[in-house]
């Protein structure tokens, strides 16, 4: 998911709504609403994920750093969950230097049901993970103000939970609309009828 930080995100209500007064006697309108600046001073992390797209089932975990150690714990974790009956795992990757290291590799040693696909760059999109982040973000984050990092990995994990309690398979392809047919109006090319006689 990439660095997440204790920080504000937009949400519902404007930070300051009062008229301002700029020391001219007269007052002016409140104007834009405005976040204040944090920069993470209130904690900071990433968020690693795991997603199975055929059942929805989703893995996170929260990290200080997206270093090579870190990802190799976090794979070790996933190895751990997943089911011991399945001949090939595969790992959709984007192309991060952490991804590649020594310790990785040697993961990938110690397990060859293992293989890891490196996604193109700038091609995040064919990644099946990419569209769940956005339902975790919206179900955790969207509207809410997060006073230390613990309180986000908090919220992480019990968006986490809800979604893995309301899974369901993740179809990856073109979104089906459900509009009903429409019948040919007046603008229609008139059938050929068969003429008996």
């Amino acid at each position: 998911m990439g660095p997440q930080a204790a920080k504000s995100y937009p949400g519902q209500e404007p930070v300051r709504t009062a008229p301002r007064d700029e020391g001219d006697g007269g007052r002016h309108p409140a104007g834009r609403a405005r976040q204040e600046v944090d920069s993470g001073r209130r904690g900071k992390g990433d968020i690693f994920g795991a997603f199975r797209p055929a059942t929805g089932e989703a893995l996170t975990r929260p990290y200080p750093s997206r270093s090579a150690a870190n990802w190799a714990d976090f794979l070790g974790r996933v190895e751990a969950r997943a089911p011991p009956e399945a001949e090939r795992v595969d790992a959709r990757l984007d192309n991060l230097q952490a991804h590649r290291a020594t310790d990785v590799v040697l993961f990938c040693l110690a397990h060859p049901r293992w293989e890891f696909v490196f996604q193109p760059k700038y091609a995040a999109y064919l990644n099946r993970i990419e569209p769940w982040w956005k339902v975790l973000k919206s179900l955790a984050l969207k509207g809410r103000r997060f006073e230390t990092w613990e309180e986000v990995c908090r919220a992480i994990d019990e968006a986490t939970a809800y979604g893995n309690q309301h899974r369901h398979p993740f179809v990856w392809g073109r979104r089906r609309r459900h509009r009903p047919r429409r019948r040919p109006g007046s603008a229609a090319v008139p059938g050929i009828r068969r003429l008996t006689g």
